[in-house]
């Protein structure tokens, strides 16, 4: 009957689609390479070397701002995260954005997005969003999941505590990791 074929077909394609994006998803987790990635996966993405791509922008005299993705020299110790292009639920749970060029704390002092980081979706579900930015947390001289205490109870001490924190242990307000690019970036080809 012309139901049971409409069925089959919704079926074969849902059956397709979901292969496809399961061989995308290996084909990205297998071997993720920074230079290669489209800028608009660049943010947020580690490559198989377990080193952080990180938005490189470059400004020349009268032309627009290009974008590049590029090999960091921030190391990601959790070796599950190797390979890995965040996904856009992650991002939008965290409340960051892929646009975000360069790898910096800043964003911690955005209440906004302090909470977003903090929210249960993003703590929980977003191991290398949360490990990026205890990392960030850590270099401002503060454990990110304590903050994360602090920000739900009282959203502004726990602002007030990233600021005194960094500037108690001699960090300035909004501190960077590292974000040079690796020496050789053939050699994670």
């Amino acid at each position: 009957s012309k139901a049971s074929s409409m069925a089959a077909l919704h079926t074969n394609l849902v059956a397709f689609v979901s292969t496809l994006s399961l061989l995308l998803s290996c084909a990205l987790g297998a071997r993720v390479v920074c230079e290669q990635l489209p800028t608009k996966l660049c943010a947020f993405a580690v490559s198989s070397a377990s080193r952080r791509c990180v938005l490189e922008n470059t400004q020349r005299a009268g032309r627009p701002t290009e974008y590049e993705c590029r090999t960091s020299e921030v190391a990601v110790e959790d070796a599950r995260l190797a390979g890995r292009v965040e996904t856009d639920g992650c991002v939008r749970a965290c409340g960051v954005d892929r646009a975000t060029a360069g790898i910096s704390s800043d964003s911690l002092l955005d209440a906004r997005v302090a909470g977003a980081l903090c929210s249960p979706a993003c703590f929980q579900g977003c191991p290398n969003i949360v490990d990026l930015y205890s990392n960030l947390a850590a270099a401002e001289g503060v454990v990110f999941s304590e903050l994360c205490e602090t920000h739900r109870s009282n959203p502004r001490r726990a602002m007030a505590q990233l600021q005194s924190y960094g500037e108690a242990n001699g960090v300035p307000p909004t501190g960077h990791l590292d974000v040079a690019p690796a020496p050789s970036p053939a050699m994670y080809h």
